[in-house]
């Protein structure tokens, strides 16, 4: 008997998102040179502790949705599921490296070996504050990304690449630029919030 620990990161969903304060758009497809627009739909509930599942899909056809769990550490958690922050740093690393491959392979680039290493710092006084009556506050301190290329192409094509890889890079764009939000917070039915900027 084997004593790897498992998280249950997933499945396949059988459902699609139905979220309730929002009308999913369809996909549109884009004739070029209009860019593509589409959009993520996720729906996500809390279970016992600090359990939570969520439904998530791509809107581009071929996107399958998929059913993912998400835990924190003991002792607030159970340790079933990685924490939301390790999904977060996962998908922006994740993203960039789709741009990458995807850029080589169009541009016929080739790259013997492909690594991604990064450090996202965080700060929080969750651990501390809230015992003594203070309300909690969370920041995102900053992202080191280190792309790692072996390759015989010439420095000046990969140095190219990366560059087209971070502008083409959604997850990147969202880091490095104020994009628009919008919170809104529904109590049986009630809007008691709703925040933009």
């Amino acid at each position: 008997m084997s004593d790897t620990k498992e998280f249950h990161v997933g499945e396949l969903s059988a459902k699609m998102p139905e979220p309730t304060q929002y009308e999913p758009s369809p996909f549109k497809k884009g004739r070029p040179p209009e860019p593509l627009q589409f959009e993520v739909n996720m729906t996500a509930e809390a279970h016992d502790r600090q359990k939570k599942s969520g439904s998530v899909q791509v809107n581009i056809p071929g996107f399958s949705p998929v059913k993912l769990y998400c835990d924190e550490q003991v002792p607030v958690g159970d340790d079933t599921a990685p924490p939301p922050l390790a999904f977060f740093c996962a998908g922006i690393g994740f993203c960039l490296m789709t741009h990458l491959t995807d850029i080589y392979t169009a541009r016929k680039i080739k790259i013997k070996s492909m690594k991604i290493e990064q450090k996202v710092r965080f700060e929080t006084n969750l651990s501390n504050m809230r015992e003594l009556g203070h309300t909690t506050d969370g920041k995102t301190l900053g992202i080191e990304t280190h792309v790692l290329i072996d390759s015989d192409e010439p420095q000046e094509r990969i140095k190219d690449l990366m560059d087209e890889a971070e502008n083409a890079c959604m997850a990147h764009f969202a880091l490095r630029n104020p994009i628009p939000w919008q919170s809104r917070l529904i109590h049986n039915g009630e809007e008691l919030l709703n925040r933009e900027g």
